[in-house]
């Protein structure tokens, strides 16, 4: 989130505040209490005699709860404060705050205080793309509780707002009179609950106690306690690691398909289902917490498609892109109930899972999702490839409000030529092959070792390398010596250069005698910013290092080409890019934002991030254990724990201790043992 927010979330509910802890939406703050993609609050102000405390600090307890302290001042140069005023804040599956006020003077005083609410139930479509509401709102009073509403014909919602003490409640505002004794406090309590109408009943996401937030302590204690334990000579990696573990726990989802959670996408935009961030956030965090990958699996699974809808770019087989649950999607003004447009979570899913067979043993689940993987496999040879050219290529169908771009750079303007004009649909960018081959190699292990099916083994096996050599010949740009971002509509190699090229690494798919060249670009002053790999090439024509995907650095991105390099025996240059990430994380707080600008190191001496960067952000947070994995070189035979340490100088020494997987819990250990240049 940006500097001037405070955010604090707990499974599908998150609040964004400005900093002294006040929520007023406005067309250029995003303010609220969110839950399943609608806003029950945008309104929240705290004021004291009418004026609105002066902030002092914030204190960011836990991922679910913030503190707020501020004191009653006229704004002189000199302390003149009287009155400390603290909010305690807490999301666990309702909205709390206790509000309290300290009075430091010899004398008792009289104050008014005043919180004023309001709530607009903003879809959170509504809310990015600035749209009107459709139904009508309603406010009243019961029983000293202070209730908005909102009706659609049968869509409605309300938010109950409750406080802890006599209140009188006026013009959408709790009114208290408050008398503080000398050296007194006073303290009161308001709890605000989302209600679903559809069924007249509270929301799963209601009233809660503190036996709730107890619960939620001890799970973070119980995440935190089954990852493995890290240390290092460099201090901060410590930091940045149990940093990311904690957002992951924040940015768990629970679904009742599987016992445990998995990742949603980030705050604030996408705090729900995703396929392919998902999937890559659990591909990230499989050697740490593995659970988190098995849940991924279960639940795109349950959701895979089955039908042929054009509205929701379904089609069978296929994974889902996204799934929300707000107004514009129940009246179907928006596909995402869910939505299936992206080309790559249905290969990446069959990555995820033999990669996780592979490291955990689970063979049982892997079984259970034979019909799923053939499904999948299907839908890459027959939806997927649409003109029968051996290659997946996507365009949208549902042109109204689908995805114009259905690969991980889905903004409208990320497939450009070099000269910056936007590449035609259909569009088969480069990293998607990747993609599909090492799925299909991956799979053809799980027909033979787990399936019990050599004969559909063998044919993934040979379509897997005739894609690999088939692409090594469309895809090379002999002039300029790297792979194409993408063949066009009319079968036009795509030739600007982008971080795509290093995904091919990742995957395998490159020619042995190509990657040298790959990495040489990645490493050039054209991708690599010094922090991590731009999304472009710093002299292509739709280059701007404050563009979405043409020109920031996303982290995830970043590692996913460290881990390629990696395979491809790049061991220091992969070394060189965890470090310049890492760096970059200690400058965040230990936090990696989404993605940030691709300004050189050398300007700036600190990485600048993305204005509208979510934060914490899936994906991000994964990029840390990616850059730990890779810098450990950590892998499974699908029996022992394989470690291949090649660490920068700057961290010296590395110890992950209780590494879990098919062995049970083993320890690695890696020590910087020349420079890396």
């Amino acid at each position: 989130m940006p500097l001037d927010t405070v955010s604090i979330l707990e499974g599908n509910t998150f609040v964004v505040s400005d900093p002294r802890g006040d929520l007023e939406a406005t067309p250029t703050e995003n303010h609220g209490l969110f839950l399943n993609d609608t806003r029950f609050l945008s309104r929240w102000i705290l004021t004291v005699n009418g004026i609105r405390p002066k902030l002092l600090s914030t204190d960011d307890l836990a991922y679910y709860k913030v503190r707020f302290f501020s004191a009653l001042t006229t704004g002189t140069i000199y302390v003149d404060a009287h009155v400390s005023v603290v909010r305690h804040r807490e999301v666990d599956g309702g909205f709390h705050e206790e509000i309290t006020l300290i009075n430091h003077d010899r004398n008792a005083m009289d104050l008014e205080v005043r919180i004023e609410a309001d709530a607009d139930f903003a879809d959170l479509f509504e809310v990015k793309d600035k749209l009107a509401k459709k139904g009508e709102t309603y406010r009243r009073v019961e029983d000293g509780r202070l209730v908005f509403g909102y009706r659609r014909e049968a869509f409605q919602r309300e938010t109950v707002v409750t406080a802890g003490e006599p209140a009188e409640i006026a013009d959408s505002a709790f009114v208290f009179r408050v008398h503080l004794p000398s050296h007194g406090q006073w303290r009161t309590r308001l709890d605000v609950d989302a209600v679903w109408k559809r069924a007249l009943e509270p929301a799963k996401n209601g009233p809660t106690n503190g036996s709730r937030r107890s619960e939620i302590n001890l799970d973070v204690d119980a995440w935190l306690h089954q990852a493995p334990s890290l240390t290092s000579s460099w201090e901060p990696l410590a930091r940045i690691y149990r940093r990311s573990l904690i957002d992951l726990a924040a940015l768990r989802f629970r679904t009742p398909f599987a016992r445990e959670a998995f990742p949603a996408a980030g705050l604030p935009w996408f705090m729900t289902m995703f396929g392919r961030d998902s999937l890559i956030t659990s591909f990230q965090a499989l050697p740490f917490v593995p659970g988190m990958a098995g849940a991924t699996l279960q639940t795109l699974a349950v959701l895979q498609g089955l039908a042929d809808d054009a509205f929701r770019d379904e089609e069978p087989g296929k994974i889902l892109h996204e799934l929300r649950f707000g107004e514009m999607t129940a009246f179907e003004e928006r596909p995402h109930s869910p939505y299936y447009g992206a080309a790559d979570a249905t290969p990446l899913f069959l990555v995820l899972l033999e990669e996780y067979e592979r490291w955990t043993g689970d063979t049982a689940l892997a079984r259970s999702l034979e019909p799923n993987v053939r499904a999948a496999v299907a839908w890459i040879d027959h939806y997927g490839d649409r003109d029968g050219d051996g290659y997946v290529e996507y365009e949208r169908r549902n042109t109204a409000t689908g995805l114009e771009n259905q690969c991980w750079k889905d903004s409208w303007d990320s497939i450009a030529f070099r000269d910056g004009t936007l590449a035609p649909t259909p569009r088969a960018t480069c990293e998607l092959q990747g993609y599909v081959y090492d799925a299909k190699r991956r799979v053809a292990r799980l027909a033979r070792e787990v399936y019990g099916d050599p004969t559909w083994a063998g044919k993934l096996e040979a379509e897997a390398e005739a894609l690999k050599q088939r692409f090594n010949r469309d895809f090379w740009l002999s002039d300029r010596q790297f792979f194409a971002l993408a063949l066009d509509g009319s079968k036009r190699q795509v030739d600007s250069l982008t971080s795509n090229i290093g995904h091919l690494l990742w995957s395998g798919i490159a020619d042995d005698d190509k990657a040298a060249s790959c990495v040489k670009h990645l490493m050039s002053d054209a991708l690599f910013s010094g922090w991590g790999v731009r999304t472009m090439g710093s002299e292509e024509g739709s280059y701007n290092p404050i563009g979405y995907h043409v020109g920031t650095v996303w982290p995830h991105d970043t590692a996913i080409v460290a881990w390629g390099m990696r395979r491809y025996g790049y061991r220091k240059e992969a070394a060189v890019l965890a470090a310049g990430m890492l760096e970059a994380a200690e400058l965040f707080h230990e936090r990696l934002p989404e993605a940030f600008a691709g300004y050189p190191r050398g300007d700036t001496h600190y990485p600048v991030e993305y204005p509208t960067a979510c934060s914490p952000q899936a994906w991000a947070t994964g990029a840390p254990l990616l850059m730990i994995r890779t810098l450990l070189g950590l892998d499974s035979d699908g029996r022992h724990l394989i470690i291949d340490p090649s660490l920068p100088p700057a961290l010296e020494r590395v110890e992950l201790l209780d590494i879990p997987g098919v062995w049970g819990r083993m320890d690695a250990f890696g020590r910087a043992r020349e420079p890396i240049t």
